[in-house]
């Protein structure tokens, strides 16, 4: 791969600089399944299943999505890779730079979106109505976030996320399903328990929503479980870090939706709980995790590109772009937009997970490595004519298994000689 020497996002981390275990990883990644986002999509589910069938949904779309962030993660871990790197070694140095820039653009988006969140956020808690609220509360979010990119990704994991973040968001999260749990009993429990759906959605495309959140940060997770202590640990701690966070949002979403006013949005709905200002304020803090990943991966994508400037420098870089997007452009209606795109790394990791998540090597030594390129496409086609004609039968899933079948079978020769 060319320029890898002095190429850090493309070079495996060293043995001295892994430093996460178990816990790091369950509560990095507890942390990032837990946001507004989450709880809107879980609010979605119903009334289009039952309280049962949508619980049943969240469960088992989570374990599922999860686990596959878990496969990610191990291979990361075990080739001390970023994502970036992932991609050259199965794409081949010259057309993964393809499958970079299109991440780069996806995370500059969503980090966009996740300040639009938090700056929506907190106009509800504060209910400012002046002109220049937005742009004040934009800035204010924006420029955490271009402080928290000065500093180490590292630190900020080992010494503030894991010691002190996570504990004050389990707390957080905790009182707001005591308080809805209280408001479901005072309306009769049994009524939400047994309460049915309206079919309006398929069990599998309300599969697709809730696997949708863990299949998003693909693209980011070998950034971080490349510092991983022991492979087995980055696993296990991604799966069930994010899977407990992933299912106990969607189900505070089902719950709040099932006691909100027709006409209230989830945000209003929280802080109608006692203590739910409190509580919102701290989702909110913990929400700037989420855009934190989205920038540090963007930067490691960037910096694999042009390593001239420094990881560190691109995320300021685009830590400040980001802010500046979020004051101009109008982000809620680019959702549908990001969501596509983030179709194509579902096939993506396909192709990765099918080539080297079985423990064997998956180098390629040619530029462009056709089969692993022609294998992507046909999973994008897959995604979008499921979608397109059969969306009850879903279409991640076909996706991911038609990529890692097609991954698997053109692997190269040395990893199949790697198996004999």
């Amino acid at each position: 791969m060319a320029h890898t020497q002095h190429n850090e996002s493309l070079t495996p981390v060293n043995h001295a600089d892994r430093v996460f275990n178990g816990y790091s990883h369950a509560s990095l990644w507890f942390s990032l399944g837990v946001g507004l986002l989450v709880m809107q999509v879980g609010a979605y589910l119903v009334p289009r299943l039952g309280t049962q069938e949508a619980l049943w949904v969240i469960l088992l779309g989570s374990l599922i999505g999860a686990g596959l962030l878990g496969w990610v993660a191990k291979v990361g871990c075990d080739t001390g890779l970023s994502s970036a790197g992932l991609m050259h070694q199965v794409f081949g140095s010259r057309f993964a730079r393809v499958p970079v820039l299109l991440n780069m653009v996806q995370l500059v988006g969503w980090t966009t979106f996740e300040l639009v969140v938090m700056r929506d956020g907190t106009l509800a808690m504060t209910q400012a109505s002046h002109w220049s609220a937005p742009y004040v509360a934009t800035l204010l979010w924006g420029g955490v976030l271009v402080l928290l990119m000065m500093g180490s990704m590292l630190g900020l994991v080992r010494s503030f996320l894991s010691k002190f973040g996570l504990p004050l968001v389990v707390l957080s999260l905790v009182w707001l399903s005591w308080q809805f749990i209280g408001m479901l009993q005072a309306q009769g429990w049994e009524a939400f328990w047994h309460k049915p759906g309206n079919n309006e959605k398929s069990y599998m495309i309300s599969m697709e929503l809730v696997i949708a959140m863990p299949v998003s940060w693909l693209p980011l997770i070998a950034d971080y479980a490349r510092f991983g202590k022991n492979s087995r640990w980055a696993m296990t701690g991604s799966w069930l870090g994010y899977a407990i966070a992933n299912i106990w949002c969607y189900a505070l979403g089902v719950m709040a939706i099932s006691v909100s006013a027709p006409d209230a949005n989830l945000v209003n709905t929280l802080l109608l709980a006692q203590g739910g200002l409190l509580a919102l304020g701290l989702i909110l803090l913990d929400e700037i995790d989420n855009a934190y990943g989205d920038v540090y991966s963007a930067s490691v994508n960037s910096h694999s590109i042009w390593p001239v400037i420094s990881a560190k420098q691109w995320g300021i870089l685009i830590a400040l772009l980001c802010t500046a997007l979020a004051m101009v452009l109008p982000m809620h209606s680019l959702e549908p937009f990001l969501l596509m795109l983030s179709s194509v790394f579902v096939p993506l990791f396909g192709v990765i997970l099918g080539r080297m998540g079985w423990g064997q090597s998956s180098t390629t030594t040619a530029h462009t490595d056709t089969k692993a390129v022609l294998s992507w496409l046909a999973g994008i086609a897959v995604y979008q004519l499921c979608m397109e004609y059969s969306p009850y039968l879903g279409y991640a899933m076909p996706s991911l298994l038609t990529t890692l079948l097609l991954g698997w079978l053109t692997r190269p020769v040395n990893a199949k000689a790697s198996l004999a």
